[in-house]
Parts: structure tokens; C-alpha cells; sequence
């Protein structure tokens, strides 16, 4: 079954590639978990031309089992997913990967309601809106991993 979208395509080559994590000699692995396999696959398509190990899950479960064999250093995942919702997953990655960094998406309005829920429970996340735009998404996931280059830096002199 294909999926229509009614996002924005944004042609391949107007996806920026930043030449500063290619350098780099190790890949920070990031999951990307969207039920709309189109948006996945071309996050994470975008996510590894920008020098991370990018890899995909279509649903909640998929993304448990391939974070068991693979863990994320991020999960990016949308809210609303078939059976287990994104927070529901966010929460249950943390359990097993207290380190892994979340970054949620999604297109629906409905998700405030979940996320002040996961709030009232000590669960903090951030949320970026659909459509992501590709200079947006890489911005936010510079930004939740400066930290840890930095530190990275000062430990190698």
C-alpha cells in the first residue's frame, strides 16, 4: 500500500551536507520512526548525506527490536503511530538507553494533549511540527549533539 503525503518535496539536491561531521571518524547513530515510509526512509536518507548512521523502523515494535541489535544515540520518531504511540516509545527507549536523545514530530494538533501527559509523568521532550524541513531537522540535530562534540574535543587534547 503506497502512502500519499501532502508534504512539500524538496528535491534531493537542495538537502544541505555538512562537510564538518564527515570528518569525523565516527557516525552518530540516529533511528528515524515514522508509519509513512516515505518519510523515513527519506529522513534518514537525508540524516546519512549529513554524516550520521541513520537507520529506519515503520512502527514502534520494528523500532524496539532494531534498537536492541542497534542502539540510537537519537530517536527521532512521529507521535502518532499505529499501537504504541511515539511517546510511549521515546519512554520506553529511555528505559533501555537512559543517554539516547529524542527529538518527536508530528503533524497533528492532537499530540499537546500526549505530550503534557508524558510531562505531568517527568518525561521531557522536544517537538518539532510536520512538514520538517530538511535545513531545520539537521539545525535541531546539531544542536542536541553539540554538547557531546564538544566534550569530545576537549578530551581528545
Amino acid at each position: 500500500m503506497k502512502h500519499r503525503s501532502n508534504f512539500p518535496v524538496i528535491p534531493v539536491q537542495e538537502v544541505p551536507e555538512y562537510s564538518t561531521l564527515e570528518s569525523e571518524p565516527y557516525r552518530t547513530m540516529v533511528m528515524v520512526v515514522d508509519d509513512e515510509s516515505v518519510i523515513a526512509d527519506t529522513l534518514v536518507e537525508i540524516l546519512n548525506r549529513s554524516g550520521y548512521a541513520a537507520i529506519a523502523a515503520y512502527d514502534a515494535e520494528g523500532a524496539l527490536e532494531t534498537a536492541l541489535v542497534t542502539p540510537p544515540e537519537l530517536l527521532i520518531t512521529d507521535v502518532v503511530l499505529p499501537e504504541m504511540n511515539g511517546i510511549e516509545l521515546a519512554i520506553a527507549i529511555r528505559r533501555i538507553f537512559p543517554e539516547c536523545k529524542i527529538l518527536l514530530f508530528s503533524g497533528q494538533a492532537s499530540t499537546s494533549g500526549l505530550l503534557a501527559m508524558a510531562s505531568r509523568e517527568g518525561h521531557e521532550f522536544s517537538l518539532m511540527n510536520k512538514p520538517v524541513h530538511p535545513r531545520d531537522l539537521l539545525a535541531r540535530v546539531t544542536e542536541i549533539f553539540k554538547d557531546k562534540r564538544e566534550r569530545a574535543t576537549v578530551n581528545s587534547m
